[in-house]
């Protein structure tokens, strides 16, 4: 697969991952019988494993380690953050408030890995404010 199929692939999975993660936040705070689904439960680890293997490809074409690219590295503590608070935010077994609270910082997080994608640097957001 080339450059452009591969980084079209991640940043569509990206936005579905996304977009999946506000509606199954959204749906799971209002008690929406759909997110405890076989679905809402495996699609996201399908879309996830797409968008992670093509992030491997990338990497692995543009030759980038993380340990000598500071802004890869960056997307990487972010995207554990991002999975740790996502964890909490869909998981029944903690108070509401609490979930909210994760599923807005994960939304945060999210946006913040993009803008260190987009800018290459390990900064992001506030690299712009500069």
């Amino acid at each position: 697969m080339d450059y452009g199929t591969t980084k079209l692939l991640h940043q569509s999975a990206v936005t579905l991952s996304a977009l999946g993660f506000v509606l199954r936040g959204i749906a799971s705070f209002s008690g929406a019988p759909w997110t405890r689904g076989r679905i809402a439960k495996v699609l996201p680890h399908v879309l996830d494993t797409v968008l992670l293997g093509s992030a491997v490809l990338l990497a692995l074409t543009l030759h980038l380690n993380p340990v000598r690219t500071p802004w890869l590295m960056a997307k990487i503590v972010g995207l554990l953050l991002y999975i740790a608070l996502g964890m909490v935010a869909l998981r029944p077994r903690f108070e509401l408030k609490t979930r909210v609270l994760a599923w807005a910082l994960a939304l945060a997080v999210l946006a913040w890995i993009a803008t260190v994608a987009v800018l290459k640097n390990p900064w992001g957001i506030p690299a712009i404010l500069r």
